[in-house]
């Protein structure tokens, strides 16, 4: 009874989990079978009451059961409780659940490891995560893929991993409760990669979700839609969708989301230059020069806390805290943290730096497809340009306010026009100012688009690596697109 309580769980069908777990618990409950209903109660708990208070107090000592020499390991169970209980650490940050994890480190596999390493004190514990998790996914075979899935998407969240192949891997594969982690996984990186459209799909997860009781994934997936809006500028949006999942996510004690909403409400308030209420939030979750443990994400809010402390005179604190990003080899976890340090790193160069920095970061590899991120970038450069009467900002700024109006990120082309309207520029439509490609970018645009790295693109041409993403990075906009995956259909197009 116990074993199908955890497979309907795994299923979808939650409310049967729940009718059966409390079917067992009427009874005694045999000591040989107790780590596998704690387990199930736990995936009750969490997935459909939003609780995270059994695992705290089931699933240690579950895990001292099941590394006992002899043990039924209930195929691999280990594995999954640790992984339950990372994840209530990670949402709660329950000191309760951290020591649990660090005590059974050794009795849990690589992936488990690494999983740990990325999210409980990241920058300390992650340098190196992204490039391991990919060695150790490349390594398992279908069953072994099949019992990591959620340990490798979890993993991949931490690190912001962009290859989008990790959870296709998995589509359709798996029951529900990956399924669903997949979507989360997915809807996540579309708000990183550019992908807003797919704001409503995610929106709409969350209603199919609750229909199926799986009311903790609701929650999440209203999380992910906050961050479009937040990018968006749309505060109307957050504070409705802050009433609907703040109160649930505060019984909980879910951190993971209420400093989320937090470091949103920041966001926003810069995209509508309110730099000194966007500080004072930021601040309040990563003082400067603290990269929180308890903030496994620090590096979200880095970039906008630089830009903050720029835009309110604290550069001192602005340095502190890029001080920090550097001890912690912050460039060294994954691609999208060396980039938001080195888009900080140019916000906060003094003038005679300035344009170098702001060279640096837009040749960090990849640099392109962190496509919002980018854009404020270009919109930071090109009112720089215009502020020290440098040429070349019409042109930065004419491809940020196309990502911009891309995105639907209102307030941010609001703001590109502005600066467009002060170097002396008419602000005509939102299609204005699109260019023709040079024959180099055409050139390097044709060969992107047929699926060629950037290194593999510079053997060709005889150019490095780091000049093809300079050359991407102004090709985007030109073709009013914000990923390499629309490149083809745009040339097409064009």
């Amino acid at each position: 009874m116990t074993w199908a309580a955890v497979t309907a769980a795994r299923g979808g069908r939650l409310a049967h989990t729940g009718r059966l777990v409390e079917e067992v618990r009427r009874g005694p409950v045999p000591e040989d079978i107790a780590p596998l209903l704690a387990y199930a109660v736990v995936y009750v708990d969490q997935s459909h009451r939003i609780d995270f208070e059994s695992s705290f107090t089931l699933l240690p000592g579950a895990l001292d059961a099941l590394a006992v020499p002899g043990a039924d390991s209930f195929g691999g169970l280990a594995e999954q409780v640790f992984f339950k209980l990372l994840l209530a650490a990670t949402y709660t940050d329950d000191a309760r659940a951290w020591q649990a994890l660090d005590k059974h480190l050794d009795d849990v596999s690589p992936l488990a490891r690494l999983c740990h390493r990325a999210w409980s004190d990241p920058a300390r514990t992650a340098q190196g995560a992204a490039d391991e998790l990919t060695l150790l996914s490349q390594g398992l075979n279908e069953e072994q893929e099949a019992g990591a899935a959620w340990l490798l998407l979890w993993t991949a969240t931490a690190v912001d991993v962009a290859d989008s192949g990790l959870w296709r891997r998995f589509t359709g594969q798996h029951a529900y409760a990956t399924q669903g982690s997949v979507a989360k996984a997915r809807y996540y990186q579309d708000f990183l990669l550019g992908r807003w459209d797919a704001a409503d799909d995610c929106l709409r997860e969350a209603e199919a979700s609750e229909g199926l009781g799986y009311h903790c994934n609701a929650l999440l997936f209203r999380h992910h839609y906050a961050h479009f809006l937040a990018g968006r500028g749309d505060e109307e949006g957050l504070k409705r969708i802050e009433a609907l999942i703040g109160p649930p996510a505060r019984r909980a004690r879910m951190r993971f989301v209420t400093d989320h909403l937090d470091h949103l409400r920041a966001l926003a308030a810069l995209a509508h230059g309110r730099y000194e209420e966007a500080y004072s939030r930021i601040a309040e979750l990563t003082p400067p020069g603290v990269l929180p443990a308890g903030l496994p994400w620090f590096h979200l809010p880095f970039f906008d806390f630089v830009d903050a402390a720029v835009h309110t005179g604290r550069r001192e604190e602005a340095q502190r805290h890029l001080e920090a990003g550097r001890a912690a080899r912050m460039a060294g976890i994954s691609a999208h943290h060396a980039f938001l340090l080195a888009a900080a790193e140019a916000l906060a160069a003094p003038d005679d730096e300035a344009e170098e920095r702001y060279r640096e970061a837009c040749a960090v590899p990849g640099a392109e497809r962190w496509v919002f991120e980018t854009a404020r970038l270009r919109l930071a450069h090109g009112a720089w340009l215009r502020r020290h009467r440098r040429a070349g900002a019409r042109d930065v700024l004419l491809e940020a306010r196309q990502v911009f109006s891309g995105l639907g990120a209102t307030p941010w082309e609001e703001r590109c026009a502005a600066e467009l309207r002060a170097d002396g520029h008419q602000v005509g439509t939102r299609a204005e100012g699109r260019e023709q490609l040079t024959g180099q970018e055409t050139r390097i645009a044709r060969l992107a688009a047929t699926g060629l790295t950037n290194k593999d693109i510079g053997r060709q041409l005889q150019l490095s690596p780091r000049t093809v993403a300079t050359h991407l990075y102004k090709i985007y906009p030109k073709l009013g697109i914000t990923s390499r995956a629309a490149l083809a259909q745009a040339l097409r197009e064009g």
